[in-house]
């Protein structure tokens, strides 16, 4: 009985020995850092979610972000592929996102990324909330300060718009925005600001985050193609998210056609969207044209604004776009495909079986063939790599130090204080993801002079948000689909604003005037441009 015992439990030590639980050395698997994923097990999407690291809008009313039912799984290792832009391009690593149709999370792949000229990328993360788990955007930060101040929540914006004619066409409204000052909110109207064909102004405006609002300066940006290059979202089965360590690296580019042609915007999650997304569910659900009336009056878009600057001569432009959305929704063949087969072989000449229809992602070795793109590629040198991979590490702690500096004060309890809401100031160590050019000795590349903003105007009366933004994901929906039916931006004076609050019926009032506001200034920018074009 006694051998029979020992034979059982030789046995079974055996077993997790080569199972690589027992107390001998592990398998030759086990001693692999991560193994790559499968290709078959990669679903590369031709419809998702564009990295907010290389483009984002800017919300008028800063919101909570939205709150996922379950946490998403561990970050993956992800490797940059092995062909590199040439010039001062920097690999920022993908993300988690919740998508909402496959009630699941899917990887946003990272990109090649030249930052913004005195700007470091300050990433974003998932954390628990009351309902779930919610998303902390990332944002760009300025390199030069080494603190964050969090900021009590700014009132709701009373941004409606330009109250005068373009001194001429090369100008832009820029909207107002509320700045601290002096223990309180004060308001900084709108002014017009000159637009230049190479760089896209990105205004001020405030990220949420569960310690506060987080006050990110106006600043310049590159045009859409010279930002560096865009790859697809992907898709894993749910039995690779089992605790299992597993390697990926992306090969498969968006167009970045896709920024005049099938871009959507998603205020609520601020987050730009491409692919196919006309159905109106989609609308239902808070992801609008990004050229869309309705999504200007949540957010500013400085991809719209600059391309509708770019088009300021054509007339019908606007309404080509409208044309085309239209089309596409009413003919499902127009429309983009919703997955991409990346295992298809193209034909000879280069085209995949689904050609007919509006492509939006290709293999990495075509990327630097498109019109779109201003990029030569050239292999990664096995230093390179090995400081991608380090960064990567760093990008990753930098992130988890974030989130401790945010959420560290969210469990413990509220105690009740009759003072005033403060800014809190914290300091934080730079970003491993940040512009290293040198403005001085390359002048040609440095951006334009910041824009000279207004001073703020102390008699304008902050409206009382209707809404506590703080809740998650049911109570966020509605203040969703409020935001859907626009309750208006309110005027610039005091005593416009206390007229309003007094009224009743306000937020269809402000609407109709904002409408009417929107329409005179639309008719008075072509009369403007075609006395112009007359001289």
């Amino acid at each position: 009985m006694v051998r029979l015992r020992f034979i059982l439990y030789f046995y079974m030590v055996v077993a997790l020995t080569v199972s690589g639980l027992g107390f001998g050395p592990p398998p030759i698997i086990a001693a692999e850092k991560t193994a790559p994923m499968p290709e078959e097990d990669v679903q590369v999407l031709a419809s998702g979610p564009i990295h907010e690291a290389f483009a984002e809008a800017v919300a008028l009313d800063p919101e909570p972000g939205i709150v996922a039912p379950k946490a998403s799984p561990a970050l993956i290792e992800e490797i940059p592929p092995e062909q590199k832009p040439e010039g001062d391009i920097q690999w920022i690593p993908g993300y988690w996102a919740w998508d909402d149709e496959r009630n699941e999370y899917i990887w946003v792949s990272g990109i090649w990324r030249v930052p913004p000229p005195g700007r470091q990328w300050v990433p974003g993360y998932w954390t628990p909330a009351e309902q779930g788990y919610q998303w902390i955007s990332g944002y760009w930060a300025s390199a030069k300060v080494n603190e964050t101040e969090y900021l009590p929540e700014p009132p709701e914006s009373v941004e409606v718009g330009p109250s005068s004619h373009a001194p001429s066409p090369d100008y832009t409204w820029i909207p107002g925005c509320w700045v601290w000052q002096y223990g309180r909110y004060a308001w900084r109207p709108g002014y017009w600001g000159v637009m230049h064909p190479d760089w896209i102004w990105v205004p001020d405006h405030y990220n949420w985050t569960p310690h506060g609002y987080i006050f990110v300066g106006g600043y310049w940006d590159f045009t859409v193609i010279h930002r560096g290059v865009l790859f697809a979202p992907v898709f894993f089965p749910s039995r690779m998210h089992l605790g299992l360590t597993f390697s990926f690296s992306p090969g498969f580019v968006i167009d970045l056609n896709v920024f005049d042609d099938a871009l959507f915007l998603r205020p609520r999650y601020r987050h730009y969207y491409y692919g196919d997304y006309y159905a109106p569910r989609y609308y239902k659900k808070g992801i609008y044209p990004w050229f869309s009336l309705h999504a200007r009056r949540v957010v500013y878009d400085p991809i719209y604004t600059h391309q509708r600057w770019h088009h300021r001569n054509d007339v019908a432009w606007e309404n080509h776009l409208q044309k085309r959305f239209r089309e596409r929704r009413e003919h499902e063949g127009l429309q983009p495909p919703r997955s991409f087969e990346h295992r298809a072989k193209p034909d000879k000449a280069g085209r995949s079986s689904n050609s007919e229809r509006l492509s939006l992602v290709m293999p990495l070795d075509r990327a630097g063939k498109t019109k779109a793109s201003v990029y030569r590629f050239k292999p990664l040198s096995e230093k390179e790599q090995r400081e991608f991979s380090q960064r990567e590490k760093e990008v990753r702690t930098y992130r988890r130090k974030r989130q401790r500096r945010e959420t560290r004060q969210q469990n413990m309890p509220k105690k009740k204080t009759s003072r005033k809401p403060a800014p809190n100031k914290e300091k934080f160590s730079r970003s491993p993801i940040m512009d290293r050019s040198n403005e001085k000795a390359n002048r040609k590349k440095a951006p334009p002079a910041r824009y000279k903003s207004p001073k703020p105007n102390p008699d304008v009366e902050p409206l009382q948000r209707k809404d506590d933004l703080s809740r998650s994901w049911n109570k966020s929906q509605k203040s969703e689909g409020r935001a859907r039916e626009s309750k208006g931006r309110g005027r610039r004076s005091s005593d416009s604003v206390r007229e309003f609050r007094n009224k009743g019926g306000r937020s269809e009032s402000r609407m109709r005037k904002s409408d009417d506001r929107q329409q005179r200034w639309d008719a008075g920018r072509l009369r403007l441009n075609e006395r112009w074009r007359s001289r």
